[in-house]
């Protein structure tokens, strides 16, 4: 599983900047190769789509990227060309028709069969200034947010500082826990959505800050301002065994700001001696029992990454996951792992 390739849902109205966004993906994916689906044929404006002169196939482009335009009943045989180890890509992003219903694109993936690609979210992308009367005339997109696994809060210049921050209080109310990230221009650190390659010989460029990366190359012209938030990535590491049940607890409910987690766990269950790696997208938890490397500590370790995110608490929270007891758990304990583990 740890393997398998993110498939990531970007969705919101016509007009929030979900093109924008891809866009900035593409340019500031540095080594990562990247597979963009545009799941609609109206609205086909990739910046590197267009450059290459053709939107109604897959497009290999210079910079590590593969453009692909389709509809909907497309899709499944799409992800399949894709997730070949052959094409060598590392995350694919889906942008839904302005007018879609990311359910049905997120249960094509969660259900489907192929083993190569996992899950990576749903991105939801609201116009700052639009979203309030756009919302209003049509309600259902409140019904897609509360969906989400990350909600982008895009054009957040456009808008005076008190009434942004209202609108997220309102979107907050809406969703909950999850994450609410105010950027402009669609501008989203890639970081923040999947691991990006790394490069043999790091450059000094890439040793630079991500404002520092935007200062430098992508400037608007009329417009220098970078309004963005920043994600928060932290690590935990317990050479003490976990308790399963304490860990699930602490996914299900997880703490405000969450969007990803990634590591592997070792459980204090007596017939379990395997290490379980785990990866987790907003409400979308997996588990899967892998062998320990020869060599290998036994000791669980996580990444938590996410926007907002209260690291201190988080880690207290997962140190407390930890089995204390001398004697082992019985195997009953593994019940609420098994429930997210594919069979």
């Amino acid at each position: 599983m740890a393997q398998r390739i993110p498939v990531i849902i970007v969705g919101g109205f016509l007009g929030s900047g979900k093109t924008t966004l891809l866009n900035h993906l593409l340019r500031d994916n540095r080594g990562t190769r990247i597979g963009v689906v545009v799941n609609d044929f109206g609205a086909i404006n990739i910046d590197a789509m267009l450059v290459a002169g053709q939107v109604d196939a897959m497009v290999s482009l210079g910079n590590g990227c593969v453009c692909c335009a389709v509809d909907a009943g497309e899709l499944d045989d799409l992800f399949t060309a894709l997730s070949q180890p052959r094409a060598g890509i590392d995350v694919i992003v889906v942008e839904a028709s302005g007018l879609a219903e990311p359910r049905n694109l997120i249960r094509m993936v969660v259900g489907s069969d192929n083993p190569r690609i996992r899950y990576g979210g749903l991105v939801e992308v609201v116009d700052a200034e639009q979203f309030p009367e756009t919302s209003a005339r049509h309600p259902e997109l409140v019904t897609h947010l509360r969906l989400a696994d990350l909600v982008v809060v895009n054009k957040a210049d456009r808008v005076p500082p008190r009434a942004l921050a209202e609108l997220r209080r309102e979107i907050a109310e809406s969703v909950g826990a999850v994450p609410v990230y105010a950027t402009t221009h669609g501008r989203l650190d890639p970081g923040l959505l999947f691991d990006r390659r790394a490069r043999e010989k790091p450059t000094i460029a890439e040793q630079l800050s991500f404002d520092e990366l935007l200062d430098d190359h992508d400037h608007d012209h009329h417009d220098h301002r970078h309004l963005h938030d920043d994600y928060t990535s932290v690590s935990f590491t317990s050479e003490r065994e976990l308790d399963p049940r304490l860990l699930i607890d602490f996914l299900e409910d997880p703490p405000a700001g969450l969007f990803r987690a990634k590591g592997f766990a070792a459980f204090g269950v007596a017939a379990e001696r395997r290490k379980f790696v785990l990866h987790m997208v907003g409400r979308h938890i997996a588990f899967e029992p892998a062998g320990w490397r020869r060599g290998e500590r036994r000791a669980s370790q996580l990444v938590l990454i996410g926007a907002g995110l209260d690291t201190g608490a988080a880690l207290d929270r997962l140190h407390a996951t930890a089995h204390t007891s001398d004697d082992p758990l019985d195997d009953g304990a593994m019940l609420p792992v098994w429930r997210y583990t594919p069979h």
